[in-house]
């Protein structure tokens, strides 16, 4: 059964409507300004696939030859979300040939003749953003050889859907929804003939969301790295617009992209892909490398936390950890209880990974991959270190019982660079702290870690006591998982006491642990956008129970004596093979 809007989305879907059908009642552009330079990068590869009819959009896949985009029936909400915000125009582009741009304006027609009044799912005002830049970046394939007729039927949808942006954007929600259609009116206003005057509000506009929504640090409040990426390309996208057009973007929207470079680079693993949290993925290939050196902006990694998280490096290892409080209220409507979790990558391959988000693959994949289960971390039998509200109807559910202090400490030791981290998401239920200590050697080939769950002070000894006594003293079960990327070959050695793990690379990197505790290879999961369903995978389990008031557990993840410390790793891995 479908779910019933909550009143404030009725709100905004009518006023969305009301404002697109005046819209249809303004003054059209009749052409551009100036010519547009595409900036958006497609995949060559899957414009090829929508050109043989095999439409992948929100893991579904639709197989659908010479039928019209418009008259696939939308499998889920997000589906219909990527169809209506054009991003595949890209791929299409990518792919460049006749039958390519024929299908894009026979698909573009299609959506101004079907959607064009003002109606269907498409008029909000992030989606609008976003298919107004991808329809001005693509104009010059677009419009080669299309009839004066179409041409017109063109630039009128371009001038309609720029006059609704100009009075909806507002109506975005904050952070990156927002971005997108400020980005999209100031590209629209620029580039379309009677349009100038929409220019300014927006520059103005688009200052204040730098100012209010990009803090100190370069960093967002939904802590999504990949979300951070998509706000500094439409933030550089925009930016060069206004150059390129004798204009000049305002100093906080500068300033903006001054402060995020940094924290991507931070947020970067060794092989060029991001850190996997939030609901978050790697990224589209080539995205973050283009995205930084288009920013023009030099210089390291931060120092200490970035965006929340701690960085390592050591040789070709990268460690990336969630080192802070997660999101907290709307920004947390995809947020993961991931405090503490990390992954390593070991040059170009992906070793300890998160399980990643699933929500494309539905509400119950989603609900799973956010829990503390799914990430590289410790967590208590049953028990999250934040848990999840309940969600409003046809909304997200937000993170509720989130830790309350998240500390932390970089260590400089013995060789080694490290991070000391502890948080007290289990204080309330349990009286437990988690304290965390990694160490990575210089030269990248040796992890030690540490976790202890402690009782500290007498009122979460009493809290301690209390659930021993419910569970008549069998003690508390715990786990510490180490989720696996799908391309390691994992299997358990030296009879059961560590785990041996090959990458496509060559290197052979071996787990180790001290203390009383059963360490297992189970089944896990790796999800994600770009497949169809999740990929399976392992993880290293290490579980015991917490008896006394201190429990400690090492482990250690060395890569093998035989191992060279440089490898030329020419394997090629499937994340860079097409669909």
């Amino acid at each position: 059964m479908a779910q019933k809007k909550h009143p404030s989305d009725f709100r905004t879907n009518i006023a969305n409507r009301w404002h697109a059908w005046r819209a249809t009642r303004a003054a059209a552009a009749t052409g551009f300004v100036s010519q547009p330079e595409p900036r958006t990068i497609g995949s060559f590869a899957r414009g090829k696939q929508l050109v043989a009819g095999n439409c992948l959009f929100a893991g579904h896949l639709v197989n659908a030859p010479g039928v019209s985009l418009w008259d696939v029936p939308p499998p889920s909400i997000e589906f219909s979300k990527e169809l209506q915000g054009f991003v595949w125009l890209d791929d299409l582009a990518s792919f460049g040939d006749f039958e390519a741009r024929q299908l894009a304006q026979e698909w573009i027609l299609g959506w101004i003749d079907q959607f064009g009044p003002g109606k269907g799912p498409g008029w909000s005002p992030d989606l609008t953003g976003r298919r107004l830049i991808r329809w001005i970046n693509h104009a010059l394939f677009l419009l080669a050889g299309m009839p004066s007729d179409d041409t017109r039927k063109f630039f009128s949808s371009l001038g309609q859907q720029t006059i609704f942006l100009s009075r909806r954007w507002q109506g975005a929600s904050p952070g990156l929804p927002r971005f997108e259609a400020l980005t999209g009116l100031i590209y629209a206003g620029l580039s379309l003939t009677g349009m100038e005057s929409h220019v300014a509000p927006a520059v103005r506009a688009l200052a204040r969301e730098c100012r209010e929504q990009v803090d100190a640090e370069g960093g967002i409040p939904t802590r999504n790295p990949e979300e951070l990426l998509e706000v500094f390309t439409l933030l550089n996208w925009a930016a060069s617009a206004l150059s390129e057009s004798g204009n000049m973007a305002a100093h906080e929207h500068l300033a903006a992209i001054e402060r995020i470079a940094p924290t991507l680079r931070a947020l970067r693993h060794a092989d060029g892909a991001l850190a996997r949290f939030h609901g978050g993925g790697r990224g589209i290939e080539g995205r973050l490398d283009h995205a930084l050196a288009s920013s023009g902006i030099r210089g390291p990694a931060h120092a200490g936390l970035s965006m929340g998280f701690a960085r390592l490096t050591g040789g070709r290892t990268s460690i990336v950890m969630d080192a802070a409080r997660p999101p907290q209220g709307w920004a947390s409507a995809n947020a993961h209880a991931s405090t503490l979790a990390f992954e390593l990558t070991s040059g170009r391959r992906p070793l300890i990974v998160s399980c990643g988000s699933g929500a494309q693959f539905g509400e119950e994949w989603r609900k799973a991959g956010r829990a503390t289960p799914s990430h590289s971390t410790l967590s208590l039998k049953g028990v999250s270190s934040s848990r999840l509200g309940r969600a409003r109807r046809g909304q997200l559910a937000y993170l509720k019982q989130i830790p309350n202090s998240v500390q932390v400490q970089p260590m400089f030791e013995n060789g080694s660079t490290g991070i000391f981290a502890d948080h007290d998401g289990y204080m309330p239920s349990h009286g437990l702290l988690h304290m965390r200590k990694l160490e990575l050697s210089m030269d990248g080939r040796e992890v030690q870690g540490e976790e202890t769950l402690a009782a500290l002070g007498a009122d979460n000894q009493r809290r301690f006591d209390a659930v021993m006594d419910a569970r008549t003293l069998q003690g508390i079960p715990f786990s510490i998982r180490f989720h696996l990327h799908p391309d390691v070959d994992a299997q358990l050695d030296l009879g059961g006491t560590a785990v041996s793990m090959a990458l496509k690379s060559g290197e052979i990197w071996i787990f180790r642990h001290q203390g009383q505790v059963d360490l297992k290879l189970e089944s896990s999961v790796y999800m994600e956008k770009t497949r169809l369903k999740p990929r399976a995978t392992k993880q290293v389990v290490l579980r015991t129970v917490a008896m006394d008031y201190a429990t400690r557990i090492r482990w250690s993840l060395a890569k093998a004596h035989e191992t060279p410390s440089v490898i030329r790793d020419l394997e090629v891995s499937d994340r860079e093979l097409p669909m």
